[in-house]
């Protein structure tokens, strides 16, 4: 088991999330790897499981996608391997995760595990979202800049990177050493030793999939809105103009639907809270009843939410919440019940005891409880 997160999270939050790179030395003291080499590449064995290699030969990257059984001719330099959601595999990489549960959870992606030999790295880009990277075992040197127009391109295939760049930061990692990235800021990493580092990801959506998102919700969903009208037309003098009422009235048309506050909640939950990789569902054989759940959650048994599972409100809806890109609605307004099930991984029985109306929750729960998302672990 890794130690805490040391972190002065609200300076942290003031001065360089979102704003600029920091290196913070010794962020988890006395780290232990959750998982080892070996574990990380039995993950990449699955097909199910997203994982990618890049390595440089002839002094040329090169970058292919799993599954992969074989790695010896590979060498034992210069190559990574890349394994993402981790988290969702390994309860070990999900309580690295947990560390940074003072960030809203829509925010975010997943962990991705790597794992390098000495000069192994997948060179010097860009990301479009922040994140944490926590040295494991090994060591590995990072430079990272500050934000800079750079030029970036194709090294091989989806292997993007940008061109050399001033460097804020440039140390070399030990395990328990973690720097934080924000979006935009180059960088690039190269083990000195076989090293592997944890990467918890956060992502923001930019306008144009945010619009893409909202016009497939429409159409998904059959919303009727109004269509243009111009009943009281004059008789035009440019046959060929486009009048400035035209275009006020096309962005009144597009700007009602995204006024509807229902409508628009609807959709960003439903989105949000869309799993963004495979879920290890496994359903209960048999199905529990409704008195069965009771009577575990009774006997002190703990319901899990499943790593992975994005499950979400809205601050001004404590009724409805939102689950792997789906609406759910309790039968009455509960905030203790919507906390329980949204803001915590964990519901005990008496927690939900205390609530107003248990009965509702359970109703909810039951279904979710047999599909996967919730399941039950023994306490030890």
């Amino acid at each position: 088991m890794h130690s805490a997160l040391t972190l002065d999270i609200n300076d942290f939050l003031t001065h360089y999330w979102q704003k600029k790179p920091v290196l913070i030395k010794g962020a988890f003291p006395d780290f232990n790897d959750p998982l080892s080499p070996d574990e990380l590449a039995g993950l990449a064995l699955e097909s199910e499981i997203e994982s990618r290699r890049v390595w440089r030969a002839d002094a040329r990257w090169q970058a292919e996608s799993g599954p992969f059984d074989s790695y010896d001719h590979l060498g034992d330099k210069d190559w990574t391997l890349l394994v993402q959601a981790v988290n969702q595999w390994h309860p070990g990489v999900q309580d690295i995760a947990d560390a940074f549960r003072f960030i809203p959870g829509w925010r975010f992606d997943d962990v991705m595990v790597s794992f390098s030999t000495p000069g192994g790295g997948v060179g010097p880009h860009i990301d479009q979202y922040g994140v944490f990277i926590i040295q494991g075992q090994g060591t590995r040197r990072w430079r990272v800049g500050l934000k800079q127009e750079l030029t970036q391109f194709a090294a091989n295939g989806a292997l993007r990177h940008c061109e050399a760049f001033d460097a804020e930061i440039d140390e070399i990692l030990t395990p328990g050493d973690m720097i934080y990235i924000p979006p935009g800021c180059p960088h690039e990493g190269y083990a000195e030793t076989p090293a592997l580092n944890y990467s918890v990801g956060f992502r923001a959506p930019d306008a144009r999939d945010l619009i893409s998102g909202f016009a497939d919700h429409l159409l998904a969903h059959e919303v009727t809105s109004r269509r243009f009208n111009d009943a009281d037309l004059p008789a035009c003098s440019a046959h060929g103009r486009i009048d400035h009422s035209v275009l006020s009235q096309v962005k009144a048309l597009m700007t009602e639907l995204l006024e509807d506050p229902e409508q628009l909640a609807n959709w960003f939950g439903e989105m949000i809270s869309d799993a963004k990789h495979d879920l290890d569902l496994e359903p209960p054989e048999p199905a529990y009843s409704l008195e069965e759940l009771v009577l575990r959650m009774d006997n002190g048994d703990h319901l899990y939410r499943l790593a992975g599972v994005r499950c979400f409100y809205m601050q001004d809806n404590e009724q409805v919440f939102y689950l792997d890109g789906e609406r759910y609605q309790l039968a009455e307004p509960d905030r203790e019940a919507i906390s329980l099930l949204c803001d915590q991984a964990r519901i005990c029985g008496p927690e939900v005891a205390c609530l107003t109306q248990p009965q509702a929750l359970l109703e909810v729960l039951l279904p979710l409880v047999n599909q996967g998302y919730w399941y039950f672990e023994e306490e030890e």
